[in-house]
């Protein structure tokens, strides 16, 4: 019993521990950015024109995007992402940034409606990131939920699909 209970100590102390010094958090590149917190604006985002809403924090930036498809009945249409700062460039934060998206990706016209599609996927972003605004400069591969008619045959496969962006911001 008594080795039982050491053994348990000693995994309790190794994992208190381990947690103080967790090597799998990334690194705050932004810790010490000279820029807006929040910033709200505008883009294009393939056909969804929107305003979108940023949020500058250690460790990127995230972001929202709610707006309308400017083909067919103009379904509306939100996205959420986050972008992680890869490779800056120059004095500024401005530089490549990875992240990942999720949301309405396109529209498709299913028995005679216009109908948002739900996707996600994963994209690389130049950012012109400064004092005053946010602009940025993003191409995404990702893929998008299969569509299907009311007779349920598949109308839209799953397949990969680029999403070219662009969005200016500037902060509160």
């Amino acid at each position: 019993m008594k080795k039982i209970c050491l053994l348990l100590t000693v995994l309790a102390a190794n994992s208190i521990i381990h947690a103080e010094e967790n090597p799998y958090l990334p690194e705050a590149k932004l810790q010490d950015a000279k820029v807006s917190t929040w910033n709200v604006g505008a883009g294009f985002t393939k056909k969804l024109l929107h305003g979108n809403v940023e949020w500058v924090n250690p460790y990127g930036i995230a972001y929202a995007k709610v707006g309308a498809f400017l083909n067919g009945d103009n379904e509306p249409g939100a996205q959420v992402g986050f972008r992680y700062p890869y490779y800056l460039t120059g004095t500024d934060k401005n530089g490549y940034y990875i992240g990942a998206y999720a949301g309405h990706i396109q529209t498709k016209i299913i028995n005679g409606e216009e109908k948002a599609r739900l996707g996600a996927g994963i994209d690389l972003s130049y950012v012109l990131l400064d004092a005053e605004r946010i602009s940025t400069f993003s191409v995404g591969m990702g893929a998008g939920e299969p569509l299907k008619n009311s007779q349920g045959e598949t109308i839209e496969k799953t397949e990969p699909t680029i999403q070219f962006s662009y969005t200016l911001s500037f902060g509160l």
